[in-house]
């Protein structure tokens, strides 16, 4: 746990201290126990005696009512320490993790060839030029309405949207996944069980007045669905997609892709989630990385796969795999999709059980985005734009705008 926390980059201390007071918790538990076996005890004497000796036991009983009292309190102060310190220890981080920040990545494959603009003989636009000229993207209006980083999808740009969440759909419906409408509103066990309320808890938007918390994935309505259950292990695998709008602060991202629609406060996304038996994750997160290729190779996208840092997984994730689309104007990948494995992290957290051959204990959670949309958008637009502005419509999703091959310009 120490050389987890090293790698992360986090606070190794915690875990001393995690222990110091999990020890406390033992020792005044064991206290606690001994002192009401000695007072149930006391009681059963007091019921027989008479006089003198009744008087005297009834002393005793007094105070050792109070050292019961001052017991308990301990007991309990020790646990709240203990679960306290507990939320903030991060997953254990998986051995084969590279050790390092967000740039000590390291790349497992690539898929696709970049487009030679220079050689089909034009400069490619950004994607908000392009989704300008399309009649798809306007950012002033959602500026005016509802402050930076906020946005309208207008005409194609609404309808390559619907197209990209219904293709998703699709894919992770043939896949076994069963589609899911989540809240987009959840309450603090909900985001604090699925790691969240630590370090992430920055990005995150509260709303004091119901003590409600607006989900930054779907993965946290997803995670807390099955919350204080036993789920019997036939059941397992369990898939679930889901979609919902999704919320994010981007704290600390000041002055980083301010222009256009990659980084934003609102946004909707399609998001795979799975329980499975622990012993099970690492060949789940290896298939929920597949179907994230399959679903960008289907978009004809040129990507990479990268395995994720330590100091960059996120509290809850044991290993992190992301696809990276290639961005022409920016001449780098950025990340379109990502797959954690969070082992048995967030189903201790949330009290998710599995009952196996009548024991039961936790089960391994993991976590994929399909399509984050206006990043989708934004990869889409400017790996397959041509010369007069117009975009190449994937194969994909031509049955989910119409049959349409190209979008066409409406603006010059």
């Amino acid at each position: 746990m120490r050389a987890s926390q090293r790698a992360r980059g986090e606070d190794v201390a915690l875990v001393d201290s995690l222990l110091s007071a999990d020890e406390r918790r033992r020792s005044s538990g064991v206290r606690f126990d001994e002192l009401r076996a000695e007072q149930k005890g006391l009681g059963k004497l007091i019921g027989k005696a008479s006089g003198d000796e009744k008087a005297e036991l009834l002393k005793r009983a007094s105070g050792l009512a109070a050292d019961v009292k001052a017991a308990d309190a301990e007991r309990d102060a020790a646990d709240a320490e203990t679960q306290e310190l507990l939320q903030r220890l991060s997953n254990l981080v998986h051995p084969d993790v590279p050790v390092g920040g967000e740039e000590d990545f390291v790349t497992l494959e690539t898929h696709g060839t970049h487009r030679d603009f220079a050689a089909e003989g034009f400069e490619p636009r950004d994607h908000l030029e392009l989704g300008q000229l399309l009649g798809a993207i306007d950012v002033e209006r959602g500026a005016k309405v509802s402050g930076s980083r906020f946005y309208f999808l207008t005409g194609v740009g609404a309808l390559l949207e619907l197209a990209l969440v219904n293709a998703a759909i699709a894919q992770a419906t043939a896949a076994g996944f069963t589609p899911m409408l989540t809240p987009a509103l959840v309450r603090p066990q909900s985001m604090a069980g699925t790691g969240f309320l630590g370090q992430a808890a920055q990005d995150v938007y509260h709303l004091d007045k119901d003590d409600l918390y607006l989900v930054g994935t779907s993965e946290v309505p997803l995670a807390a669905y099955h919350m204080d259950e036993i789920l019997d292990a036939d059941r397992l695998p369990l898939r679930y997609a889901g979609f919902s709008p999704c919320f994010r602060r981007e704290a600390g991202s000041h002055g980083k892709d301010t222009r256009g629609i990659f980084r934003v406060h609102q946004f909707d996304k399609v998001e795979m989630f799975s329980y499975v038996l622990p012993e099970d994750s690492q060949a789940e997160h290896e298939r929920l990385l597949e179907w994230e290729k399959q679903w960008l190779t289907s978009l004809e996208l040129p990507f990479r796969v990268i395995d994720v840092a330590s100091a960059d997984l996120g509290s809850s994730a044991a290993r992190k795999y992301d696809c990276e689309a290639w961005i022409p104007t920016q001449g780098k990948y950025r990340e379109l999709t990502s797959t954690s494995d969070c082992t048995e992290f967030q189903s201790r957290r949330l009290s998710i059980r599995v009952r196996e051959d009548k024991k039961v204990r936790p089960l391994a959670t993991l976590n994929g985005t399909l399509c984050a949309v206006p990043r989708t958008i934004v990869a889409i637009l400017e790996n397959h734009q041509q010369a007069d502005g117009s975009v190449h419509v994937p194969e994909v999703l031509r049955p989910y705008l119409g049959g349409r091959e190209v979008l066409e310009p409406v603006a010059k």
